[in-house]
């Protein structure tokens, strides 16, 4: 469907696609930020589903996010925090496109797999960037994947010290590309 769908994602990286996918299963619902007319952010909750090789938003009939990504199809979507101030597992935020899916059989096909009542809508994340931001030891981990640079992390320190960057994957010593 797209070029940078889930599927691409996962086969560039299938480690951090599993642990965005595991962030993502542990509560129902997720927050999704599109665009206003105005150009203003609105926030809305929102169920994801992740098969067949894409990431799928499905949104009621003529709902504000469904007009919204409609007009203009860039969005954020941000895991579920859960309870409390811990997040043992992070903080995972996904950028993109949606595109939506339009074809009757198609979208037949999908509401007949997952159990959803016509009417939806359904669009397809064309994905831009994937952050996963946790904390190991005293260091707080940001590890971001876009389809252009690949999968870069970034630690930082609870001090003044600057940002590191860790090696690319097989490159001893130097840090990302």
């Amino acid at each position: 469907m797209t070029t940078n769908n889930w599927a691409a994602f996962e086969k560039a990286e299938p480690e951090f696609a599993a642990a965005v996918r595991a962030r993502f299963a542990q509560y129902p619902h997720h927050v999704l930020a599109t665009l206003r007319k105005d150009g203003s952010p609105r926030v809305a909750g929102l169920n994801v589903d992740i098969r067949g090789g894409e990431l799928w938003l499905g949104m009621m009939p003529g709902s504000m996010k469904a007009r919204d990504l409609q007009r203009d199809p860039r969005f954020a979507l941000h895991t579920n925090p859960g309870a409390g101030e811990e997040m043992p597992d992070g903080d995972v935020r996904i950028s993109g496109r949606a595109v939506e899916l339009v074809d009757p059989p198609e979208l037949h096909r999908y509401a007949e797999e997952t159990e959803t009542p016509h009417p939806f809508h359904l669009f397809h994340a064309d994905l831009t960037e994937v952050l996963h931001v946790g904390v190991e030891g005293d260091d707080l981990v940001l590890r971001s994947w876009t389809p252009a640079g690949g999968l870069h992390t970034v630690r930082r320190g609870d001090d003044d010290e600057p940002p590191r960057e860790d090696p690319a994957p097989g490159v001893a010593g130097e840090g990302p590309s």
